[in-house]
């Protein structure tokens, strides 16, 4: 079988073994030095100035827009954008921050959401942030939605889970907005087992993430920050300042664990994403011979950082077709993410408006991913290469 991931870390025996030799030698598995090196390391890798280390992706998005409500920069009512092909962490903070979700649509041929959908989109929303997906690794014009997001006062700010490394000739996606969250689940570029991080620039939104990430405390923050903070809300004990809580949080702590996975997978974490890159380009020339298909338009892109491998069909005789043929090579396949989020019983039961999403449909309907990762021999490239076949 071609599973969707085979290993869940790189290099996966040298890895599993000096984890045990850190979990044997260690004093402390709790959050401490090495979340604070993996931090430093990822927005040194990320090229931002700041990074803040959770306990999974969704909890990265979950503490993005609790930060950004504590801070007033959103508040209960506002509209916020979002991507419609996209993962259900994306939107269920959305709609339990008292937000109202506006999702829309994309380009089939890029999987993200256009400039042009952004435009469409604020004739008839009044968005106050935009939280965009980067899907599979793919980027649309995040350029102009940025241009726009500035000239209209909208917020923008990224998932970037599933496009880590992945680079136009502007900079990294993760980059464009005022916050961006990473995903290290098993099946993503880079495994913590679990884990997630926010990259940001923003010295504000840090300093309330790392409150939001642990109950409302300042325990996590730089002296200099407790100190004003302490000032601002008249805290003079210290003795009574470790147990004041400033903000609205949750414990969204990571472990050592993660820390120390994080650092020792960053090391692999190139060598790896070119490889992902090289086998989207071999899967990717077949697929443009093939009329049953639609390709993927990264031409705009300076580096692609694959995270899995999509298979869009022009209709569902094509997509029963070679879902067969997948099945009988025992290739594991999976949906396009979530699919129309639209559709999912949770947002049918709290949602009550929805929009005209004909490309999401499309892709919802007619489109499914394969894995595509470090791990794929040879072999198993050319066993799916032969499943593209007409």
């Amino acid at each position: 079988m071609i599973p969707l991931m085979k290993n869940a870390f790189l290099n996966e025996q040298d890895t599993k073994r000096n984890l045990s030799e850190f979990i044997v030698k260690s004093t402390q598995l709790s959050m401490g030095e090495q979340c604070k090196k993996f931090e430093k390391n990822f927005a040194k890798k990320q090229g931002c100035k700041d990074a803040v280390l959770f306990n999974s992706g969704g909890s990265a998005n979950l503490a993005m827009i609790q930060s950004l409500k504590n801070l007033g920069i959103i508040k209960e009512g506002d509209q916020v954008g979002f991507s419609a092909l996209t993962w259900s962490t994306n939107v269920m903070p959305i709609i339990q921050m008292g937000l109202v979700p506006v999702a829309i649509d994309c380009s089939i041929n890029t999987l993200n959401i256009m400039s042009s959908n952004v435009e469409r989109t604020i004739k008839s929303s009044s968005l106050k942030a935009l939280f965009i997906t980067n899907v599979l690794g793919l980027s649309g014009d995040i350029n102009n939605i940025k241009d726009i997001c500035n000239k209209n006062n909208i917020l923008l700010f990224e998932d970037n889970c599933e496009s880590l490394g992945s680079t136009l000739p502007s900079g990294k996606l993760g980059n464009f907005g005022v916050m961006s969250s990473f995903s290290f689940f098993v099946a993503h570029h880079m495994s913590t087992i679990e884990g997630g991080m926010v990259c940001t620039s923003d010295k504000e939104l840090a300093q309330m993430l790392r409150i939001v990430r642990a109950n409302g405390w300042d325990r996590n923050l730089k002296p200099s920050e407790q100190k004003r903070l302490r000032k601002k809300y008249n805290v003079k004990s210290d003795f009574n300042a470790k147990y004041t809580f400033y903000d609205l949080g949750f414990n969204l702590r990571p472990t050592e664990i993660t820390g120390f996975l994080g650092n020792f997978q960053l090391k692999f974490i190139d060598n790896s994403n070119l490889r992902r890159e090289q086998n989207f380009f071999k899967l990717h020339n077949i697929i443009i011979k093939n009329q049953d298909f639609i390709p993927i338009e990264f031409s705009h892109m300076k580096f692609l950082s694959s995270f899995a491998f999509p298979v869009i069909c022009k209709n569902e005789k094509s997509k029963n077709h070679y879902l067969t043929k997948f099945s009988r090579a025992d290739i594991e396949v999976r949906p396009m993410i979530a699919g129309n989020i639209q559709v999912q019983p949770f947002y049918k039961k709290y949602v009550k408006k929805n929009f005209l999403l004909p490309c999401t449909d499309h892709l919802h309907k007619y489109s499914f991913y394969c894995g595509n990762y470090f791990d794929l021999s040879e072999q198993d490239l050319e066993i799916i290469s032969h499943c593209l076949i007409k």
